[in-house]
């Protein structure tokens, strides 16, 4: 059986494909609405098929079809549950959607920020040498303030980009970690690959708005990667280590998972890729990604 190692190797490489998203950024300065559309029913495709044949397929193999469903209505529910529960950003073309708490202000914070919009010093500061001076120790506090209010914008932004993708990536990370342990190694690499393949078009939807805030391109991919390598590592060594305490686990993993994927498609990537003239081309992205993973399916397990 793998052991933690192997898990941790193979849940990361799955998540640092989600890096390869963000390379685009580097290529072109402007995503057009069409390729973002278009990424999105990609990835809604590709997590389908993923759900289908690399989760409830597999899920109902090693278990009963009463467990996989019942996983996978608990993972639906228990996604949309988490949308209204923890406060997070949803990344879309060129903006964010709050939700769960989340406030308008929240999403106005990653527009792209402008250093020319700070006033100048009025020259009077200089015209006596004591007011200079009390200006001055007055604008460095200013700063101090400026400098801690600006930290806890940054932390509270991570918080709840943080909080949107360990919703959409821990539970598969979680299901490969409960393969491995369950002794499905075949099934947790397919698993992995699925879901590495998906990670792609999920970081480039990541990465757009995030090149968008004014944000370098190394800090983008940076940020993207670490996106897709922290919570599916994380969730897949508690999944390998859950399975320790509760055998059999991976019938109803898998399930959960497929179902919390199976509610992101729906509720987010569906319609967040339709409504701006290019429902076209992103089900015909759908089409492909569908296509694409059942071929990949078919060549792994063969």
């Amino acid at each position: 059986m793998t052991d933690l190692v192997g898990v941790v190797t193979v849940s990361g490489v799955a998540g640092i494909a989600t890096g390869l998203g963000a390379l685009p950024v580097f290529f072109r300065a402007r995503v057009t609405h069409r390729a973002y559309d278009a990424a999105l029913g990609l990835a809604a495709g590709l997590m389908v098929a993923a759900s289908v044949f690399g989760l409830i397929i597999p899920g109902m193999e090693e278990g009963t079809l009463s467990a996989v469903m019942t996983g996978l209505l608990l993972g639906g529910i228990g996604l949309l549950a988490g949308n209204y529960a923890i406060p997070h950003l949803h990344a879309q073309y060129r903006e964010w959607l709050p939700e769960g708490g989340a406030t308008g202000d929240d999403a106005a914070a990653m527009a792209i920020s402008d250093e020319g919009e700070r006033p100048d010093r009025e020259l009077s500061e200089f015209a006596d040498p004591v007011e200079s001076a009390n200006a001055a120790n007055a604008g460095d506090a200013a700063d101090a303030a400026d400098a801690a209010a600006e930290r806890e914008v940054t932390l509270r932004k991570a918080l709840l980009i943080g909080g949107a993708i360990t919703l959409h990536n821990a539970p598969e990370g979680l299901a490969i970690g409960v393969a491995f342990a369950s002794g499905l190694e075949e099934v947790a690499l397919l698993l992995a690959v699925v879901i590495g393949l998906q990670n792609v078009p999920d970081g480039f939807a990541f990465a757009v708005p995030m090149a968008d805030t004014g944000m370098s391109n190394l800090r983008v991919l940076w940020y993207t990667t670490l996106s897709g390598v922290v919570p599916q590592v994380v969730a897949s060594v508690f999944g390998f280590l859950l399975v320790g305490f509760a055998a059999g686990l991976f019938p109803v993993a898998s399930g959960f998972a497929a179902g919390a994927m199976l509610a992101v498609v729906f509720r987010e990537l569906i319609p967040s890729s339709h409504g701006h003239g290019h429902a076209d081309a992103a089900t015909g992205a759908f089409l492909v990604g569908f296509v694409l993973l059942v071929v990949v399916d078919a060549v792994v397990v063969v």
